[in-house]
């Protein structure tokens, strides 16, 4: 065989044998990569429990919040709700309701509104809010200054007597005349009741006063409460006290150089000079207490109305004047504490009416149905109650 078929062959024969290693290595098969492991399961949050709605309360205003007085008091009491309870409640009110059919009407649509607790803060909301309680057993009532109860509806009350009691105390010390006077709104027991302990208090540091009264009949009329306050004053009186809502009778004091008590909130800048003090009224207390019940589950009606004074926070005497004596001062501050430890008791016999009749024993204390029931001056108040007792 010659050189070159040798080499030929050789050739040929590598070059097959790098054609079969090519085809080997394109035939071969990559071992599979292992899977990746599966993500264990992400367990899930259980939702939140659905936010329960907020309780919706309503208030019936008899007068403007603006009043400066009963009205400007209770919103903020209704102030003080929103602020202790924040988004589990939202309030709502309605002022200048009058005590008529206007009332139910008003009241009614609270409750259409979906207001599950509803205040009516005045006397003559007594009858309306009885009769919407009774066709609304789902409601909470709760009314001022009234005596009836229903199964879905409480009264409620501050002893407001015993401010006038402190306010009597100062006016008995300051009155140069010896002649008080009163505004007074409608003859009920509750306003007859804060005339009478402001004559007790200004005899029990000065037996000599004597205390008229002009009513107006009326909760809030600055212009009617000016023209008593002025028939007042020029009827001898030096020192005044009201149980209507505005302060008129304050700025009637101060434009005629007398003096003059705040009522229901303090009214000092009505009448900085004539100011001796203001008996207020701090429903905050109460109403934070009864919405917290309803919020609770625990709210229930009374056999009795709910009556909180001194006692409780709810009945004060603040922004003394200056000029009041260091010895009266001390005397409220005695007053205060004795009327919350119930070491002291303003209607303590004997106590007599205008005619003279012995009305309270000697050391007997009046019970609530007594206070509730006064229709009578004590003796010092000149005159009779409009339909009061005649004896």
């Amino acid at each position: 065989m010659t050189d070159m078929k040798k080499r030929s062959m050789l050739k040929l024969a590598a070059l097959s044998a790098l054609a079969a290693a090519a085809l080997a290595g394109c035939s071969k098969t990559e071992a599979p990569k292992p899977a990746a492991p599966a993500a264990a399961p992400v367990a899930s949050a259980p939702a939140p429990a659905p936010k329960p709605d907020p309780l919706k309360i309503a208030f019936a205003y008899v007068g403007p919040v603006g009043d400066g007085g009963w009205t400007f008091a209770h919103d903020n009491g209704r102030k003080a709700v929103e602020k202790e309870f924040g988004d589990k409640v939202v309030t709502s009110y309605v002022e200048k309701v009058p005590e008529s059919a206007d009332a139910e009407r008003v009241i009614r649509d609270m409750v259409g509104q979906g207001n599950k607790l509803i205040f009516g803060t005045t006397f003559g909301y007594m009858e309306p809010m009885l009769k919407v309680a009774a066709d609304s057993k789902d409601v909470k009532f709760e009314h001022a200054t009234g005596y009836k109860n229903a199964e879905n509806l409480r009264a409620y009350d501050s002893r407001t007597y015993e401010g006038a009691y402190m306010a009597g105390v100062i006016a008995g010390k300051m009155t140069k005349t010896n002649t008080l006077g009163v505004v007074a709104s409608i003859p009920i027991p509750e306003v007859v009741r804060n005339i009478n302990s402001f004559t007790l208090g200004a005899q029990s540091v000065n037996p000599k006063v004597k205390t008229k009264v002009v009513w107006v009949n009326e909760w809030f009329n600055p212009p009617k409460e000016t023209e008593a306050a002025t028939s007042l004053i020029n009827g001898g009186a030096d020192v005044l006290m009201q149980n209507t809502d505005s302060s008129a009778v304050l700025q009637t004091a101060e434009k005629m150089g007398k003096r003059a008590f705040g009522w229901d909130s303090d009214m000092t800048s009505y009448g900085p000079k004539a100011h001796l003090g203001s008996a207020i009224i701090n429903w905050a207390p109460y109403y934070v207490s009864a919405v917290r019940e309803a919020l609770d589950g625990k709210w229930k009606t009374s056999p009795t109305k709910i009556w909180w004074g001194v006692k409780e926070g709810s009945i004060d005497m603040v922004s003394v004047a200056a000029d009041v004596p260091d010895d009266t001062k001390k005397k409220i501050d005695e007053i205060k504490a004795g009327l919350k430890d119930g070491s002291f008791s303003i209607w303590k016999g004997p106590i007599a009416n205008s005619a003279g009749k012995e009305m309270l024993a000697k050391d007997k204390v009046a019970d609530d149905e007594f206070l509730g029931g006064i229709n009578w001056y004590v003796k010092g108040v000149e005159g009779k109650v409009p339909g009061g007792d005649k004896k």
